[in-house]
């Protein structure tokens, strides 16, 4: 799913929005969860998952290429973390598509 598709969704959910408010609404709530993450901060979406921040310490790596050692700085990364009503949900779904398929 695209965030167009995201604003198709919530447009067609509630009749009431407009298409340019849903469009408004969709950005409002990624800029607002950027904004926190940017700061360090945690989302937690009750039944959906949690966002955090997660540190790479720096490495060694390789260049692929020439084989040489490469100093890798230390990260921050965007990390999620699905809550447990999706994961039951995610798992359901697929196997309830894994036992349609027919076995070979």
């Amino acid at each position: 799913m695209t965030r167009s598709d995201l604003v198709e969704e919530l447009a067609a959910r509630f009749g009431q929005l407009t298409h340019r408010d849903a469009e408004f609404a969709v950005k409002a709530i990624l800029d607002a969860m950027n904004d926190a993450l940017v700061r360090g901060h945690r989302i937690e979406i009750r039944g959906f998952g949690s966002f955090s921040i997660n540190r790479r310490p720096p490495r060694m790596g390789r260049n692929p290429r020439s084989g040489e050692s490469v100093a890798i700085p230390e990260k921050r990364v965007p990390h999620f973390k699905p809550g447990k009503a999706l994961r039951e949900a995610v798992d359901q779904r697929t196997s309830e598509m894994q036992a349609k398929e027919p076995k070979s």
